[in-house]
């Protein structure tokens, strides 16, 4: 048995889990679920409405909850305290009886079950991790690039995979002129990427390129991921990275690019090979390029 935190919900709340060796599952905290589902920032006000609401569930008949299972997760006191845990099964249960439609979101999140453009998307980088296409790419190329934005986005954009022929503009900002963009590419490419420094300036080059009408911001944080693993035995864990520091970090990089580098190089990890890592990665990705 050991103790892995789970992907977090877009509303930035963390849901831990813990695997179990005998019966070769995951358990999800119950009071995290309860603090994604209500975007609650104080963790005893969310134990106790879940107190509050195992009770309720249980006069009406519905017990998500197994008897036969209470693993250990960290209190706000710092000690390591028993909790009630849901499996896969009862998280759905719990969604589908809470007292308001809140859990809707938080539903289709925990199964992968949004069917927009993003979350197609999103099912499809997570596969990724066990394709084994990521290990066959060259790292740093503009071919890589386009097969990861492929990959991600095949079926659900005509132009998945495709350098675009049109000036694009978002929130103000211009990207690469469309009748230099192939020319720049090339410059891109051909930056070294030995260092951390370089490589850092390649992903900032890359990103005020802007290759693709969509998707360039998931699609470019795997592509670095990818070269930070092969040349540096590194990748990032986005988690560590905030949101709107990430966000504000990007936009200043068009003419300093020191945030940016200060944000990645603390969230550099060694754990180039967790699968949970990865998930959590991909899941703070798309979190980046959702609307607030």
């Amino acid at each position: 048995m050991s103790d892995k935190k789970s992907i977090r919900f877009f509303n930035d709340r963390e849901v831990r889990a813990i695997w179990d060796e005998e019966h070769n599952k995951w358990w999800f905290s119950a009071t995290d679920i309860v603090r994604a589902i209500n975007d609650e920032e104080d963790y005893v006000r969310a134990g106790n409405y879940w107190r509050w609401l195992k009770k309720k569930l249980t006069k009406e008949g519905v017990q998500p909850v197994s008897a036969t299972h209470e693993f250990r997760f960290l209190a706000p006191d710092g000690k390591m305290r028993k909790a009630d845990v849901l499996d896969a099964e009862g998280v759905q249960v719990l969604a589908r009886h809470y007292p308001n439609n809140r859990a809707t979101a938080f539903l289709d999140w925990f199964t992968y079950s949004d069917n927009s453009i993003d979350g197609q998307s999103r099912k499809k980088a997570y596969s990724l991790f066990e394709s084994g296409i990521l290990d066959s790419m060259t790292p740093g190329s503009v071919k890589s690039l386009q097969q990861i934005h492929a990959y991600l986005f095949g079926g659900l954009y005509d132009f998945a995979g495709q350098i675009r022929t049109k000036t694009i503009w978002k929130d103000g900002t211009l990207f690469c002129r469309a009748e230099y963009l192939i020319a720049n590419l090339k410059m891109i490419e051909a930056m070294p990427q030995s260092t951390f420094e370089e490589i850092a300036n390649k992903y900032v080059e890359m990103n005020v390129a802007h290759p693709f009408m969509e998707g360039n911001g998931r699609s470019t944080r795997i592509w670095l991921d990818l070269i930070f693993k092969k040349q540096l035995g590194k990748c990032v864990d986005w988690s560590q990275i905030d949101k709107k520091d990430y966000l504000a970090a990007m936009r200043q990089s068009t003419t300093d690019a020191s945030a940016i580098k200060t944000l990645l190089q603390g969230a550099l990890t060694d754990k180039i090979d967790d699968r949970e890592l990865f998930m959590k990665g991909i899941d703070y990705s798309y979190y980046y390029e959702q609307e607030d």
